[in-house]
């Protein structure tokens, strides 16, 4: 599963990026979203990756970015899963992360996590991860910007 970060303004972008940053549902800068690993939304990712940061999330990343930025509709956080198939959020995650279900299958689940600016700061917005910032495909090291960022 990727995990998706806007780093930075869509403000003054030619349209089909900013329209694909719309169908990754990529507002703000500090959202963040996780994509299931297809061929599509690697293309998008590719597409956007002077704007966005993303690679692949672990189970344990996944279940405390759920747990502390995991809103239901009624803006509750998503601490039990009442009224869903799941008996526990280690259940919800593991289905997840095994392709077996999505995050449509709880409707009232939002899919776009709001996260704080990461403590530390960015190594930088402007500048590649390869060449020492923050943007473009980060593989596993995701999990360490999402931890800064929860």
């Amino acid at each position: 599963m990727y995990a998706a970060i806007l780093l930075r303004s869509h403000v003054g972008v030619k349209k089909p990026i900013k329209d694909t940053l719309e169908m990754l549902r990529l507002y703000k800068i500090n959202h963040c979203v996780f994509l299931e690993e297809n061929e599509y939304n690697k293309g998008m990712l590719q597409k956007v990756k002077d704007f966005v940061a993303w690679g692949e999330v672990d189970k344990e990343t996944l279940k405390i970015i759920l747990e502390e930025r995991g809103r239901l509709a009624d803006n509750a956080k998503l601490k039990d899963l009442e009224d869903t198939p799941f008996e526990s959020l280690d259940m919800f995650v593991e289905s997840l992360l095994s392709g077996k279900v999505n995050f449509k299958d709880i409707p009232t689940l939002k899919p776009v996590f709001r996260l704080h600016p990461p403590r530390k700061g960015h190594k930088g917005i402007k500048k590649s991860f390869k060449n020492g910032g923050e943007l473009g495909y980060h593989g596993d090291k995701i999990n360490d910007l999402l931890l800064k960022m929860r």
